[in-house]
C-alpha cells in the first residue's frame, strides 16, 4: 500500500496515511467511535516531500498496515507551524469535505482571479482564522500578509478563501446579502461602511468565526501562499457542480 501526505487545514496537520484522499476524507470527516465529526479541508502533498522539520522518516516507519491487513489511517508529523515548513511547489491538490464524507478535488488554477473593484470579505482557514473585510483584490491581500514591510503582523504563510458578499461589494450602505447565511448583517454592513470611510484596507469582521465554512458562500476558490509563491484552487460554479457532482454539491447545501 502507498504512503500518501496530506496537509489538513482544519485543524492545521502534517498527516501520513494508506488511505486514498477520498477515503482520507471521508475518514477524517465523518470520522470512528472516538472521534466527533465536522468538516474536513486538507492538501495532498507530492509524496517525495521530505522536511526536517518533521519526524517523517518515523512517521513513515510507523505507516504500516494493521495486522488484519487494514491500512494505517492516520499518522500525525506535526501540529504546529506546518503550513509555513510546507512549499507551495509541494501541494498537488486540495480535497474540501462536507460534514457527512463527501469528497471534492480541486487542482491548481494558473489564472488568478483579478483583484476587481468593490468590497472583499476573506476567511482565513491557516494558521489563523479570523473573517476580514478589505478593499483589496486577492493577490493584493495575500501582499498584505505575507511581504507587506509595512504591516505590523505578518505571517510566513497563509491559507485564505474568499467570500461572496452579494450586493454589499458595491453598496455596502444598502445592498442586500440575498441567500448568504451570514449572521449579524448590520455588524458586517457596518465594517464595510468603516473601510470605504477610511484609509485603511482591512478590517476585522470576526477575530473566532464558526469553524464550518459554508462552501455554498465561496466567491472563487482557495489561496495558499507564502513568501516564495501564491497558488490558487479555483472552485467551479455551483451551477456546474450541480450537474458534474451532485452527491457534493448537495451535502455542500446543508
Amino acid at each position: 500500500m502507498s504512503i500518501h501526505l496530506y496537509l489538513s487545514l482544519i485543524p492545521e496537520a502534517l498527516i501520513a496515511s494508506m488511505l486514498t484522499p477520498e477515503e482520507f476524507g471521508s475518514y477524517y470527516a465523518v470520522g470512528s467511535v472516538k472521534k466527533s465529526r465536522g468538516q474536513a479541508i486538507f492538501f495532498e502533498l507530492d509524496p517525495k516531500f521530505r522536511s526536517k522539520f518533521f519526524p517523517m522518516q518515523e512517521g513513515f516507519k510507523r505507516c504500516v498496515p494493521h495486522e488484519d491487513g487494514t491500512p494505517k489511517r492516520s499518522i500525525y508529523m506535526g501540529v504546529y507551524r506546518v503550513l509555513e515548513n510546507v512549499p507551495v511547489q509541494a501541494i498537488q491538490m486540495l480535497y474540501l469535505v462536507t460534514q457527512d464524507g463527501r469528497t471534492l478535488g480541486l487542482q491548481p488554477n494558473s489564472l488568478l482571479p483579478s483583484d476587481a473593484d468593490g468590497m472583499h470579505l476573506y476567511r482565513e482557514i491557516a494558521p489563523v482564522t479570523p473573517l476580514v473585510a478589505s478593499m483589496l483584490g486577492p493577490r493584493e491581500f495575500y501582499r498584505l500578509i505575507v511581504h507587506s514591510p509595512t504591516s505590523l503582523v505578518k505571517l510566513p504563510a497563509i491559507c485564505f478563501t474568499e467570500l461572496r458578499l452579494g450586493n454589499l461589494a458595491m453598496d455596502p450602505q444598502n445592498g442586500d446579502l440575498g441567500d448568504l447565511p451570514y449572521d449579524n448583517l448590520e455588524h458586517l454592513r457596518n465594517c464595510l461602511l468603516e473601510l470605504r470611510g477610511k484609509s485603511i484596507h482591512t478590517k476585522m469582521v470576526d477575530r473566532i468565526p464558526p469553524r464550518v465554512i459554508a462552501y455554498r458562500t465561496i466567491k472563487n476558490g482557495f489561496f495558499v501562499g507564502n513568501k516564495e509563491k501564491l497558488a490558487y484552487f479555483a472552485l467551479p460554479p455551483w451551477d456546474e457542480l450541480k450537474k458534474t457532482n451532485y452527491s457534493w454539491w448537495r451535502s455542500a447545501q446543508m
